[in-house]
């Protein structure tokens, strides 16, 4: 009897996993107001139906690319969406351009999708993978990625 493919985890994992693939309520990932701030060089501003704002640096839109490419080289070093590629050791560090998309355009009513000036341009950002990986303090505190008080 082969045990491949058995997980063992506990009640505090197996809720956050249940807890992530809750679906949300229609009004949680449907944006009344979209920015796209390539002028500035910032990033994506979304306010949502519920009243919740969410903002998104390029650099972290570009490493949380949800395309089956970049999941599949995410999970393979274990970076979570947004984290970075770790930079390999160099006698001396070559300059790398930030982030920053040529332009982005709307994929029917339920994503955005940017070209990147790497030529990545791969990735469809869904309403619901970015209300799931809002960067305000409030969602990531829900989620476990920073401690103490949500303010």
């Amino acid at each position: 009897m082969s045990h491949e493919g058995i997980r063992i985890q506990s009640e505090q994992q197996r809720a956050r996993e249940e807890e992530a693939h809750r679906p949300l309520p229609r009004i949680a990932i449907t944006p009344e107001k979209v920015r796209v701030l390539i002028t500035e060089g910032k990033g994506l501003e979304i306010d949502w139906s519920d009243g919740h704002r969410s903002a998104w640096s390029f650099a972290w839109l570009r490493n949380a690319c949800p395309c089956a490419t970049c999941n599949d080289e995410r999970g393979h070093q274990g970076r979570k969406p947004g984290q970075p590629k770790p930079k390999p050791a160099e006698l001396l560090p070559m300059y790398s351009a930030p982030a920053k998309p040529a332009s982005a355009q709307g994929v029917g009513r339920y994503a955005l999708q940017f070209n990147w000036l790497d030529g990545h341009t791969a990735g469809i950002y869904s309403w619901d993978y970015l209300r799931r990986n809002c960067q305000c303090t409030e969602c990531r505190f829900e989620r476990g990625e920073t401690t103490g008080s949500p303010n």
